[in-house]
């Protein structure tokens, strides 16, 4: 990955050349156009910060994805349930997700992984330089290469902008997730009571009578008292 870095920080953090990550998106992106069928392309995540990504990926491209474990001999033993036979295969991490490249190398597959400064490179076809383990810049990546394939598929035109947001595709955090829902339902009980607080309560009672009914004289007493 050498020939991916701009340089070096101070701090020892290595720099990658964002010109040679979009000179490789582009190829990645024709590669994965050339497929005649969406559905032979199949995306992998076993990293939490990828799986919303390719599940996006995958929703907007047609392509398979396998979010979360992958299940030891999916490319390689047929009596599997999970078994898939996919022509081109797309790596989140190639250090997390070893075992699907591993696989992917005893039945052919081409690889097309996200790779970072210390990532390994064996059996991968095309290396996409960039960070793979933030979740803002795993998110970028994938919609980047969503978008491209688009264009390339002739789907969306280069000229407009995509109106799939790129907030899509970053992960989200179930806690985070459950204290908005809460701080969501705050605000709209509080808005309700505000409502119900301006209503006026008197408002019905403007037509009810106020005096009392008039006795009638000339009804006979009632009998039959015994």
């Amino acid at each position: 990955m050498s020939e991916y870095i701009w340089k070096k920080r101070t701090d020892g953090l290595n720099l990658i050349n964002l010109g040679k990550t979009w000179e490789k998106l582009v190829l990645a992106a024709r590669i994965i156009a050339a497929i005649e069928n969406p559905n032979d392309v199949v995306c992998i995540s076993a990293r939490p910060y990828g799986q919303r990504a390719v599940l996006k990926f995958s929703h907007y491209t047609g392509a398979q994805c396998i979010a979360g474990r992958f299940t030891p001999g999916s490319f390689t033993n047929q009596i599997i349930k999970q078994f898939k036979e996919p022509r081109l295969l797309i790596i989140t991490d190639p250090r997390v997700d070893a075992q699907a490249i591993k696989e992917a190398s005893y039945v052919n597959i081409p690889v097309i992984a996200f790779c970072d400064s210390d990532s390994p490179l064996e059996f991968v076809d095309c290396a996409i330089p960039g960070n793979n383990k933030g979740k803002f810049s795993i998110g970028l990546l994938y919609w980047l290469l969503a978008r491209e394939v688009l264009r390339l598929r002739g789907t969306i035109d280069r000229q407009t902008a995509w109106d799939v947001p790129v907030d899509l595709f970053f992960y989200r955090d179930p806690e985070e997730l459950e204290k908005s829902d809460i701080t969501q339902a705050i605000e709209e009980n509080n808005t309700t009571n505000h409502n119900n607080d301006n209503v006026d309560t008197n408002a019905g009672w403007d037509n009810v009578a106020t005096t009392p009914a008039e006795d009638n004289w000339d009804t006979p007493a009632a009998t039959g008292w015994n």
